[in-house]
């Protein structure tokens, strides 16, 4: 688990790859049909899987007889994040480690409950990956409200008190003995994707356009089916994730795209058809947008990629076999 030169990055292949979302934006008991990728939860009736706008996965990966249990982001609540685990059977004391994609509340905000969670169980000095910038001051200088809106920080002596481990990289980094790596600083070669004007972040004491140099993605290279890449919101650009994921990893070939692409919103309604074009001359064999992709984005994905597409709720389990 050290910092690594991304010059000798070198993942290791895995046999299996499981990737539960405990937190999303969207839940609905009644998408209930399966398949070998897609497992959807059967829950007694009546049950509540609880959605926000937060987003939180539990991800297991597999090689031989290793197994590795991860969480990559902490949703926004405690509450929602908690009690969808105590439905869905998930062991949230197995974790070795928790990655934090970027320093958004609705990534992070549900950590301290779950640090001391893991405290509680004997585990004090488990391994946080994360970003230095996850810890900038950042706000909203939304036109419309006309004033800035300040956004909610994490708190690094917080975070230290917890006795968590920080491991604080802007270069990729290996977790679970190298089957998964962070991309660390997203590479910016997308001409189209061009970030968030409305958001701002303090930095060398001056405000700026929030360059969100913490966004990362997580890349698992699956034994003879090519690359998972995992974003938590993509505002470095989804497509600048996965070809950066590709370069890394020095493979062309994507098997899933999975997480938030942050296609929300007016302004980010440009960008739609683009991302498509793009997404489909990637050709993962899977796409699953969550969280910030949107209704508008989400619903042209699928008419665009009928095949590639799954629709995501709160609670399934993705499930990604090797050869």
């Amino acid at each position: 688990m050290n910092n690594t030169d991304m010059n000798k990055l070198n993942i290791r292949e895995a046999d299996r790859l499981e990737v539960t979302i405990l937190v999303d934006n969207y839940t609905d008991m009644l998408v209930a049909e399966s398949t070998d990728i897609c497992k959807r939860p059967h829950l007694p009736i009546p049950h509540t899987l609880l959605a926000e706008h937060g987003f939180s996965c539990l991800i297991k990966v597999f090689a031989g007889d290793e197994k590795h249990t991860l969480l990559m982001d902490a949703a926004v609540t405690p509450a929602c994040l908690f009690s969808n685990a105590r439905f869905l059977k998930a062991d949230l004391s197995e974790l070795e480690a928790i990655i934090l994609s970027h320093g958004h509340p609705d990534h992070f905000f549900g950590l301290e409950e779950i640090l001391k969670f893991l405290n509680e169980k004997g585990k004090t000095k488990i391994p946080l990956f994360l970003h230095p910038d996850v810890f900038l001051e950042r706000r909203l200088n939304v036109p419309a409200i006309g004033s800035p809106v300040t956004v909610p920080s994490l708190d690094e002596s917080t975070l230290k008190a917890s006795g968590v481990s920080l491991i604080k990289s802007e270069k990729p980094v290996s977790v679970a003995d190298d089957l998964i790596y962070t991309t660390g600083e997203v590479e910016r070669t997308t001409a189209f994707e061009k970030g968030f004007s409305w958001a701002e972040a303090k930095i060398n004491g001056k405000w700026i356009t929030d360059p969100f140099r913490d966004d990362q993605g997580l890349v698992i290279k699956l034994k003879g089916k090519g690359l998972v890449v995992i974003s938590g919101c993509a505002h470095a650009g989804i497509i600048n994730t996965v070809e950066y994921a590709k370069k890394l990893a020095e493979m062309d070939k994507v098997h899933a795209v999975l997480g938030g692409f942050h296609l929300t919103g007016r302004t980010f309604d440009p960008i739609i058809q683009p991302t498509i074009d793009e997404m489909r001359r990637i050709k993962p064999d899977y796409v699953v947008p969550m969280h910030c992709t949107g209704w508008k984005a989400i619903n042209r994905l699928e008419e665009a990629m009928p095949e590639q597409f799954l629709l995501n709720t709160v609670g399934t389990t993705y499930v990604f076999n090797g050869n």
